[in-house]
């Protein structure tokens, strides 16, 4: 059971961030995770009175408040046209539309879930995430650190051209995924974000002769592969999800190549 003894709707960013700095204390986002844990919270922290629920779009950029529920990412029309629907396809599989109308943005990237479709589809996007000590963080490089006392703030998606194709495999419909793919490209350049490893998310930046102008489907996929650590679980073995990594990449690929059409 977890027991907080005392909660506070932090009234600044710095506010917040002093109050992290114990480490008895937790920022607290839609509390769907965490209620699930055990033991005490000595202060929890509610960013919610920041004004940090909104999405931002403009000529060059979304901005992504950390407390916008995922349910908000999902119905966004501007991200989706922007992700050729790859956004809406990363959330619309977890849980239900309750459990989405409550998890954020926020606490599902700054956990570095294994399992977490969202890590997946924002690496995939080479997304930025502005943290409030640390400043301007690509995910990429935000995934693999340790997790410390910093303010998750926004997330920032660059409006930069780009084909994009989110896929994922489960065992059931709501469950965690199996194993997810995300497959970019722009300026001719491709990368695969491979998630539920069942590690985090890895990101596979393809060398220039594997573009989808130049090499088939099934050449990059299998790059991805041979470059795709996996391990075994409840949910799957280590071989067969090397072997989803070929599938979904492959389909990923076929995916994009077919958008022009």
């Amino acid at each position: 059971m977890l027991t907080i003894k005392k909660y506070v709707r932090a009234a600044s960013l710095e506010e917040a961030y002093e109050l992290n700095q114990k480490r008895t204390n937790r920022v607290i986002g839609g509390m769907l995770w965490l209620k699930m844990s055990s033991g005490t919270v000595q202060t929890a922290i509610d960013l919610s009175g920041l004004g940090l629920d909104t999405i931002e779009e403009t000529d060059e950029e979304f901005s992504i408040g950390a407390m916008v529920p995922l349910r908000d990412l999902e119905l966004h029309d501007g991200l989706n046209m922007y992700t050729h629907g790859a956004m809406r396809e990363s959330l619309r599989h977890i849980v239900g539309v309750q459990f989405r109308n409550l998890a954020t943005v926020g606490g599902s990237l700054y956990g570095r879930f294994g399992f977490s479709d969202v890590l997946t589809c924002f690496l995939g996007l080479d997304a930025v995430v502005e943290l409030h000590h640390a400043g301007m963080v690509p995910v990429a490089e935000f995934a693999v650190q340790k997790p410390d006392r910093d303010i998750l703030v926004r997330i920032h998606v660059k409006k930069t051209p780009l084909r994009c194709a989110y896929l994922s495999q489960r065992n059931t419909r709501t469950d965690f995924p199996v194993l997810a793919c995300m497959v970019s490209e722009w300026g001719g350049a491709l990368r695969a974000s491979i998630g539920a490893r069942p590690q985090k998310a890895s990101l596979i930046e393809l060398p220039q002769k594997l573009s989808l102008g130049t090499a088939s489907p099934e050449e990059i996929a299998s790059y991805v592969q041979e470059h795709t650590v996996t391990g075994s679980n409840m949910r799957a073995s280590a071989a067969y999800r090397s072997r989803l990594a070929y599938v979904l990449t492959k389909r990923a690929c076929q995916q994009i190549g077919g958008m022009d059409k």
